[in-house]
């Protein structure tokens, strides 16, 4: 049977908010093109309805995510740089699709994205040993610090690196046991959004990670001011907007991670997300918990302080 007046099936593009794919409670979509101006999809335009209903899904997927060994969430992050490894192709395509490069130069965007997602695997359980360890005191008394997980983490994916900068900053958020709540770029969410599908068919539970697409800055208040957020990553704000989410942020005392280097549009994209990322983003959102312990023979009958 010829196939010739076949009509193509086009992707429906959701959120992905709990472990589950919704539509935007507004319903609203805006049509996402490529660099050239051609039409590639309609991407939710998420709401603030949207954007507190990801910050309840991170919240309760919290206490399990961060309860987990660090061992167990090398694990899971490995799995999902498996299921990115399956789904290569349709990846390069988006990427290429984007950000205006050819197949090939996609291609090593998204090999190098997934090499970037089992690099953080690998941090889960030895971020531990570099950012705490046991403190020299003066006293019959020692004490131990260790990195413990901040909480909700709002995250303003960068505007341009639509993949490899995305896993940049999506990785190190859960990989210490932080939950993220996520908005994309909005002139490239498509990477992101089909990001969220490999999440699901993970072993990642639902609500760790909360992917919002939308106008950036209609999104990113609401989460700067939630009293339930507590910390935001700036990445994908400009300088203005980076600013105003500063202010709204020190209400509840976030941690905030600002901007790296803005490139001649006032957006954080200047940065090379092609370079080795070191540990910066694995320590910004972890907070270090010290534990005293009497020595002697008190301390041999497990009193502390």
């Amino acid at each position: 049977m010829s196939d010739n007046n076949r009509l193509g099936v086009f992707k429906t593009y959701k959120l992905y908010v709990g472990g589950k794919f919704p539509r935007s409670e507004s319903g609203r979509v805006y049509e996402v093109s490529d660099s050239k101006g051609q039409w590639l999809a309609n991407a939710p335009q998420s709401s603030r309805k949207d954007a507190r209903d990801a910050v309840v899904a991170a919240r309760k997927a919290f206490g399990g995510w961060s309860g987990a060994t660090a061992y167990n969430r090398g694990q899971v992050l490995y799995r999902v740089a498996e299921m990115l490894e399956g789904r290569k192709d349709q990846f390069v395509r988006e990427v290429a699709a984007s950000e205006g490069l050819s197949k090939s130069k996609a291609a090593a965007v998204v090999d190098a994205a997934i090499d970037r997602w089992v690099w953080y695997a690998g941090w889960t359980d030895k971020i531990g040993q570099i950012s705490g360890g046991a403190n020299p005191v003066a006293g019959p008394f020692f004490n131990l610090s260790t990195p413990e997980p901040t909480g909700v983490v709002a995250v303003l994916a960068p505007r341009k690196s639509s993949f490899l900068g995305l896993v940049s900053v999506i990785a190190p958020v859960i990989a210490t046991g932080n939950t993220a709540v996520v908005v994309a770029s909005a002139d490239a969410p498509l990477p992101a959004l089909s990001l969220g599908e490999v999440l699901a068919t993970s072993d990642v539970p639902g609500g760790v990670v909360n992917i919002l697409s939308g106008v950036t800055a209609e999104l990113a208040a609401p989460l700067a001011a939630h009293q339930d957020v507590n910390a935001i990553d700036l990445t994908g704000a400009d300088t203005a907007l980076a600013k105003e989410l500063e202010i709204a942020a020190a209400d509840n005392l976030k941690r905030v991670l600002r901007p790296g280097l803005l490139d001649a549009d006032g957006a954080a994209d200047a940065s090379d997300w092609t370079l080795s990322p070191g540990t910066h983003r694995l320590t910004a959102f972890l907070e270090t918990k010290t534990v005293w312990h009497p020595t002697g023979a008190l301390g041999a009958a497990g009193s502390s302080y």
